[in-house]
């Protein structure tokens, strides 16, 4: 058999799932697939493209893969854990993962903690994180702009996208005023996104079967008395804040605090991120002081999403909400 009847056969048995079981270990076909994909011409390439798109299961890389679903294991909440709690959770033997572990170590991913039976994520996760916000057009654009919000309310600003279930921090600028100091959050930090108002911008566009995939289970974790109880009322506020470009919590995730968000969009129309000021207390106070700072927030969410490329509809609510006052010359 040819090369190309055996990239044939084996995309049919990728495809219908005979052979599968054959293939064992799964490891020792892949040099095999490589030495062949070497000799294959300009057109047959183009169809190895489109057979990994189909069947991209095929192409990965198990050891690559276990180790990443580690390194994801880890979070604030759990920052640090054990080859035996990775590997149950993982589903690979106590051996293999700490194998995976040892490497991760030696590789500057992890660091050992209270000797050598717990990891934590280390530097190079941090570094690899940083690029990654350097490489975002939105850090780089956003940033001056939320530093002018905050110059121009005295409060921290802060920029943020989703991930799946999560909000992260992805840029910020902190307050110079000595009494609003005490509130501070690091650019990294994920908060729950079906809690807080950040993520129920964030989630503007998903319609209820996307919102329903995203969150299958029958009750949502709560954190206050206000977190959404179930899909249901999580879409009902998500629609509230969409129709009107912004969203207010007072108090609703963390006592003492208070945020307006607002949506950024890009050239698509497509929300890419959240804009937000917090307010160190559980209050924003009266309309006064309320609906100039709603404004604000919105006029510099919508100065982000015009730098991106969007052009807001004539009936796009957080639009409407910028221009009730002339914009502040830049």
């Amino acid at each position: 058999m040819n090369h190309k009847e055996t990239a044939a056969t084996m995309a049919k048995e990728d495809q219908t799932g005979v052979g599968r079981k054959q293939m064992k270990p799964r490891a020792a076909a892949v040099p095999a697939v490589q030495n062949e994909a070497a000799q294959l011409t300009d057109a047959d390439a183009a169809g190895a493209v489109d057979d990994e798109s189909a069947g991209g299961s095929t192409y990965l890389v198990p050891g690559l893969e276990r180790g990443l679903r580690i390194l994801a294991e880890f979070s604030a909440r759990e920052p640090v854990l054990g080859a035996p709690e990775l590997s149950k959770r993982i589903g690979i033997p106590r051996t293999t993962t700490f194998r995976l572990l040892q490497t991760l170590a030696a590789l500057g991913f992890l660091e050992r903690v209270n000797g050598d039976r717990y990891f934590r994520l280390s530097v190079a996760v941090l570094r690899l994180g940083f690029e990654y916000l350097n490489s975002l057009e939105l850090t780089d654009v956003g940033t001056p702009i939320l530093e002018r919000l905050r110059d121009a309310t005295g409060l921290s600003t802060h920029l943020l996208i989703r991930d799946q279930r999560d909000v992260v921090f992805v840029a910020k600028a902190q307050t110079h005023e000595p009494m609003f100091s005490s509130v501070k959050v690091h650019v990294g930090t994920r908060l729950p996104a079906h809690a807080t108002v950040h993520g129920q911008v964030l989630m503007g566009d998903l319609s209820f079967e996307e919102l329903r995939q995203l969150y299958p289970e029958p009750q949502l974790e709560r954190f206050t008395e206000r977190t959404p109880a179930s899909v249901e009322e999580l879409y009902g506020r998500v629609r509230e804040s969409a129709a009107l470009g912004y969203a207010v919590s007072e108090a609703s995730f963390e006592r003492g605090i208070s945020v307006v968000s607002a949506p950024v969009r890009d050239q698509s129309g497509k929300i890419a991120a959240a804009l937000t000021v917090t307010i160190p207390r559980s209050d924003i106070g009266e309309a006064a002081e309320r609906e100039p700072l709603i404004i604000s927030v919105c006029q510099a969410a919508l100065d982000l999403s015009e730098r991106l490329s969007y052009r807001p509809r004539p009936d796009d609510p957080t639009a409407i909400q910028a221009r009730r006052r002339p914009v502040a010359a830049h």
